[in-house]
């Protein structure tokens, strides 16, 4: 039986678990950042196949802005998060104080706004993996994240450019990140994070959080 035939409920929970720990590191983070409540959740993760991948989340043209890293220790692998053009924009804007930015636009706070979204990464996929590595006791330490806006199959594509050998199954946890806003009340927007262990990452994750494959 191929791995996807051997993924369970229990797995399925025990990932989604890491990811709402991690979400509420990372809440915390943006909230002192931003000045004003940030709240961020997990309401589902799913194991796909790669080849699903991209479908899934709405093509390969979908153009998003992306944060990509890679993960290294004792279960290496790809760590994509990706948002839409428009909040990527928002959050931004409200790092850097100036709500003229846009990844489109080569103004002076181009630079800047790059860096702040670099900042946001950091903050995002750095709760994540410390979350992971907590949780499973592993040692996963990541390089340091790019950031980009491209079509979404562009991105996963150079992002794998840099395995030896194609990921065959990906870990999609969805993220929904919520804020409140003086002006407009509660707003929030769903972000995902693609987890792509390395072929042979994929059992010592799971050992390592407590689940088998005949769990």
């Amino acid at each position: 039986m191929d791995l996807l035939g051997r993924i369970s409920p229990k797995h399925l929970d025990v990932l989604k678990e890491v990811g709402n720990i991690g979400a509420g590191h990372s809440a915390t983070s943006l909230s002192k950042l931003l000045n004003k409540k940030i709240d961020m959740n997990v309401p589902d993760v799913n194991v796909v196949s790669f080849n699903d991948l991209m479908e899934r989340l709405g093509g390969p043209d979908v153009v998003i802005a992306s944060v990509f890293l890679r993960i290294e220790g004792e279960v290496p692998g790809s760590l994509f998060f990706v948002l839409s053009i428009e909040q990527a924009e928002r959050f931004i804007q409200q790092l850097i104080m100036d709500d003229t930015f846009s990844f489109s636009s080569k103004t002076s706070n181009h630079e800047l706004g790059q860096s702040a979204f670099q900042e946001l990464g950091n903050i995002l996929t750095g709760s994540y993996l410390s979350s992971l590595s907590d949780l499973t006791a592993l040692s996963i330490y990541p390089s340091v994240p790019a950031c980009t806006v491209d079509m979404f199959g562009a991105v996963i594509s150079h992002g794998l450019i840099e395995l030896s050998h194609v990921s065959d199954y990906a870990i999609i946890i969805d993220t929904v990140i919520s804020e409140e806003d003086e002006n407009h009340g509660e707003s929030s927007v769903k972000g995902h994070f693609f987890l792509l262990p390395d072929p042979d990452s994929f059992d010592m994750l799971f050992q390592a959080l407590g689940v088998s494959h005949d769990d």
